[in-house]
């Protein structure tokens, strides 16, 4: 069944895994979505959508580990009104508590005519047979009339009618492309509720992208229309420009509550690190100004805001910085704390590791804490994501064995390194190149003899300091597929390197991925969504 709410709770619909995946660049795997789902839950979101299984071999064992594996939200996969989407949405969604089948049909005259190559009886037809068919899987259905926003409305309120009758309970009203504005999207509800009157007994739902920078305001403005399901990513990630930001739907309704007269049900002190561990996971960091949770958001350069917040902090904060746990990066441990008090440390962050698992962490966090005075919460978070990494390389891609590289003003860099394949077998290559890292980088294409080509290098800093842990994120293509892959070390050669090679395997298991599902549906891995 769906969420339980009262007539002002909003529902959480979160999309990170599936719309947020999306992003260019972005290649998660079976793992890595799964600690971002189960985080997820721990923010107190309401329903996850875990991806879209029929997409790829590897989306489809995503959302079948996040369903067996994570209690508490509704688990949905997202299926095309096509029969054989429907059936693999279920088979991977099948050992959720609970689950949703969510499919959809485009309504814009623009996109049946030039992208299905259909027309409205095809549409009316194939709506109709959709939700019939995921309603026979499982009682809890959402439907999405996609580009609903540059649709005519009639249309879309006869589709939304069909998709009541054959018993959907969630409509959702996409602004598929980023196109609406406030006034113009709570309208298009509105006049929906007028020409759908069974529709006031469904949860309507609303799912905006940010082209224009509207997508929280355009998705805040659904709300007051009636809407009671917001669908969102976190740090907004997600198509193009993304998707409505989770961490912002959450803090605006909860600063604004008595205005806007609704509530959800998110633990707040969660949101920082739900966003921490998404940057961490795609490579995608958050931007200095960003609202709610970039580092900027709780910080006073000008004289006259930090003199007022020196003496009443509302002065110039409408927000606590400790409601969203941004006030995590805190001393836990030195070099001389031992195994237990790194456990504990974890426990306390979320993190339940033991044996193996535990004594590789503590290996990393003994060589950081000889480098580092002080090793923080976020520190220990990076270590033990780039742990996870690491365990994931070694099973099934590339994984960094050593380098050695030489770099001054009086000769040209030239680096040596060795790879580990899946096999066990290790691979070495050596080249020179611009400077240190670009040596490397080359050299790992020689060892692997895989022609990855780098399209994004970043650096950046866990926390402040001297001796700050680094954390690089980068993106290279094989073969037209692209992958990403981070690294952390308080060497930043090494960080780069470690980054470089997942980012490679990344690449290299999506065009595998991708090789095998164009082989049993062509059309896929191109497939629109909402």
């Amino acid at each position: 069944m769906a969420p339980s709410h009262d007539k002002d709770r909003v529902t959480l619909f979160d999309t990170t895994l599936r719309d947020g995946e999306q992003s260019p660049g972005i290649s998660l795997n079976a793992q890595e979505k799964l600690e971002i789902a189960q985080q997820l839950a721990r923010l107190g979101v309401d329903v996850i959508e875990a991806g879209f299984p029929i997409a790829s071999p590897g989306d489809f064992e995503a959302v079948q580990a996040i369903a067996r594996g994570v209690e508490g939200p509704v688990i949905a996969g997202l299926a095309r009104a096509f029969p054989e989407d429907i059936n693999t949405a279920f088979s991977a969604l099948k050992d959720a508590e609970r689950l949703r089948i969510h499919t959809f049909i485009s309504t814009s005259d623009i996109h049946i005519q030039h992208q299905m190559q259909n027309t409205r009886d095809d549409v009316r037809r194939m709506a109709r047979e959709a939700v019939a068919h995921a309603r026979s899987f499982c009682e809890d259905v959402e439907f999405s009339p996609m580009d609903a926003t540059r649709s005519d409305v009639e249309f879309t309120a006869e589709i939304v009618a069909i998709a009541l009758e054959e018993g959907a309970s969630t409509i959702n009203i996409p602004d598929t492309v980023g196109y609406a504005v406030p006034h113009e999207y709570a309208a298009f509800i509105a006049r929906l509720y007028e020409l759908v009157p069974a529709l006031r007994g469904a949860v309507v739902s609303v799912h905006c992208h940010d082209d224009l920078g509207l997508a929280v305001a355009n998705s805040i403005a659904g709300v007051l229309a009636g809407a009671r399901q917001i669908e969102c990513a976190v740090n907004g990630i997600g198509e193009r420009a993304g998707n409505a930001a989770l961490e912002e739907i959450i803090m605006l309704i909860a600063t604004r509550q008595a205005e806007l007269g609704v509530h959800t049900g998110a633990v707040t002190r969660e949101i920082a690190r739900t966003s921490r561990i998404v940057s961490r996971l795609t490579g995608y960091p958050v931007a200095p100004n960003k609202a709610v949770i970039g580092r900027n958001a709780f910080a006073h350069e000008s004289g006259i805001h930090q003199d007022g917040v020196l003496k009443e902090r509302s002065t110039f904060e409408i927000m606590d910085a400790r409601a969203v746990g941004l006030e995590s990066n805190q001393l836990v441990l030195g070099k001389h704390s031992g195994r237990h008090a790194l456990a504990q440390a974890l426990s306390e962050l979320g993190y339940e590791v033991s044996g193996a698992a535990l004594n590789q962490a503590f290996r990393r966090f003994k060589e950081i804490a000889d480098k580092k005075k002080q090793v923080t919460a976020m520190d220990l978070e990076a270590l033990l994501t780039d742990e996870l990494r690491e365990a994931t390389a070694e099973q099934d891609g590339y994984s960094l064995e050593f380098f050695d590289v030489e770099s001054s003003t009086r000769r040209p860099p030239h680096a040596r390194v060795g790879v580990r394949v899946p096999g066990g077998e290790l691979l070495e290559g050596s080249f020179g190149g611009d400077g240190p890292i670009d040596a490397i980088f080359h050299a790992i294409n020689v060892a692997t003899g895989v022609d990855a080509r780098l399209r994004e290098f970043r650096i950046g800093a866990v926390t402040g300091g001297q001796d700050a842990l680094g954390e690089t994120s980068i993106v290279v293509e094989v073969a037209g597929f692209s992958g990403s892959g981070q690294g952390v070390s308080t060497d930043i050669v090494e960080a780069a390197a470690r980054g470089y090679v997942r980012a490679l395997s990344n690449a290299v298991r999506r065009g595998r991925a991708e090789g095998e599902a164009a082989g049993a549906d062509p059309a896929a891995a191109a497939a629109g969504t909402p």
